[in-house]
């Protein structure tokens, strides 16, 4: 079953350029093809065209080819 999530909380962090899929697949069980789908629904046209320029091929919003190998830090607001 599938963690309830916070749209516009997913929404902040597929924008964050050091925060990696992997990162929110781990606190909202949500895929990095799911992201994809979330953002094209709720972003403009426009605006999901420049976010996917900005992380297509981005080693940083992918874990395992990050140069930084060290957790990430996490309020404790979060999940």
């Amino acid at each position: 079953m599938r963690k309830l999530f916070d749209k516009n909380r997913v929404i902040e962090m597929a924008w964050e350029d050091r925060t990696t899929f992997d990162a929110i697949k781990d606190q909202y069980g949500i895929s990095e093809p799911d992201v994809i789908t979330l953002m094209r629904k709720n972003l403009k046209r426009n605006s999901f065209k420049l976010w996917r320029e900005r992380v297509s091929g981005r080693k940083t919003k992918h874990r395992a080819s990050s140069q930084t190998k060290t957790p990430r830090f996490k309020s404790y607001n979060q999940k």
